[in-house]
């Protein structure tokens, strides 16, 4: 990237972006090393990985209003200092009740810094140089998420597992310097929080996910209740937390549902297809994460021609192509023969998987907040945010209470990205 045209503050929010993706899919091949670290019963286990899913989606709404009221700088220097002292804690844990409490503390740390990253990016560009920031940001989200397996594997395997939290340290903290250094601060809005609607969100959303994520389901549907209910408070509250105005816009509404149906799809595999190779290829957690590395070197391939592509055919031609090509490289895993070993039956489908992830990535996240005014920035980017993490444990929860075959399971991710090419379609479409 060309820091004389960037500046710093483009360098900043995506490594800041990047360590808290990296530590939402690390634990998946540092996990069996964690529970035999800390001695964890396997529902101790899930709660390391639900912990932080239930507060980064939970709180991601409230963490957008406030960095759109109180300023990004306060609000992102929060998150940063939140997510190192987490981390410290997390890497230094000897007991679940430590290790557990500090994944939601460092989920909360994550779920100011995810919007925050976004809007500070609005705030500082704009036309092609904002097109061109918001196509590095969906590059690292994908790339964030790839790279949590590999890094995770390897220093569990070289190191320990607890460097894979450790490492995030000297990083937050010298992202904390530069902020104060070289990000402006800016003046607090005039506006009320809206507390009701702060409570209603964040229960709503952590009952869904944690009912979808333990299959208990009456959490589940009183989540939904109360979901309903906060929608209702907000169609009638004067300074709502999250205005439903952000849905009259089609494209913004249809990137919504289309990240949704991007994460019910990428994080299930993520999460089976390292067991997959490590049972029947017998990989270890540092190989299973470097069997990813084709995935994520086309990814970011072809996310740098992103700008110029996009620039020719337009986002929506793009997003569609993605999801198409992404549709396409699932069905590959579907149909793909396992027993043919790494090469033949994993590798070729994961270079048409980094494709497609590559092309969708970027101009989902910028449909997300087309048009989206100054003053609501960071609430648009924490929706789109927010359908990122809740997006995972409902894909996940669907496929485990259907299915334990692998290629069955591939074939619910192909059916997952086959209703978001009609999402595309339909509402995107511009």
């Amino acid at each position: 990237m060309n820091k004389q045209r960037f500046g710093i503050i483009l360098p900043i929010t995506l490594l800041a972006y990047f360590l808290i993706l990296m530590d939402n899919s690390i634990i998946f091949t540092s996990s069996m090393e964690i529970g035999q670290s800390l001695h964890l019963t396997a529902t101790a286990l899930s709660w390391v990985s639900s912990a932080y899913t239930l507060t980064f989606g939970g709180f991601l709404l409230l963490s957008g209003r406030l960095s759109d009221l109180l300023g990004r700088k306060r609000i992102f220097l929060i998150g940063l200092t939140i997510f190192a002292i987490s981390s410290f804690l997390i890497g230094s844990a000897q007991d679940a009740t430590t290790m557990i409490l500090m994944r939601a503390l460092q989920g909360i740390g994550s779920s100011i810094i995810a919007p925050t990253t976004l809007a500070l990016i609005m705030d500082a560009y704009q036309g092609t140089m904002r097109q061109k920031a918001i196509a590095y940001y969906g590059a690292t989200a994908g790339i964030g998420a790839s790279v949590g397996l590999l890094v995770g594997g390897g220093l569990t395997s070289l190191i320990s597992w607890r460097a894979g939290f450790l490492i995030n340290v000297p990083f937050t903290l010298l992202l904390i310097l530069l902020t104060i250094k070289y990000i402006q601060a800016t003046p607090a809005k005039t506006g009320k929080i809206d507390y009701l609607g702060s409570i209603l969100s964040v229960l709503s959303l952590v009952g869904i996910i944690y009912g979808l994520t333990e299959s208990m389901w009456w959490i589940f549907s009183l989540g939904i209740v109360l979901l309903v209910l906060f929608l209702y408070w907000e169609s009638r509250c004067a300074s709502p937390i999250l205005p439903l105005v952000l849905f009259k816009n089609k494209i913004r509404l249809g990137a919504y549902f289309t990240r949704l149906l991007f994460m019910m799809a990428m994080l299930p595999l993520w999460f089976f297809l390292p067991q997959m190779m490590q049972s029947q290829y017998g990989f270890s957690a540092f190989e299973s994460g470097l069997a990813f590395l084709p995935l994520t070197i086309v990814n970011f391939i072809v996310a740098l021609q992103l700008p110029r592509v996009t620039a020719k055919f337009c986002n929506y031609r793009v997003l569609l192509l993605g999801e198409v090509i992404l549709a396409a490289g699932l069905a590959a895993l579907a149909l793909t023969d396992t027993t043919k070993g790494y090469w033949l039956a994993i590798f070729l489908p994961m270079l048409i998987l980094g494709i497609g992830q590559g092309l969708i990535l970027a101009p989902v996240t910028a449909a997300g907040v087309h048009e989206a005014s100054d003053e609501m920035a960071g609430i648009a980017s924490g929706v789109t945010n927010m359908m990122h993490q809740i997006g995972g444990p409902i894909g996940l929860s669907i496929i485990v209470t259907t299915t334990q075959v692998f290629h069955q399971e591939m074939w619910w991710l192909v059916g997952f990205t086959v209703i978001a090419c009609i999402v595309v379609g339909i509402l995107v479409n511009e």
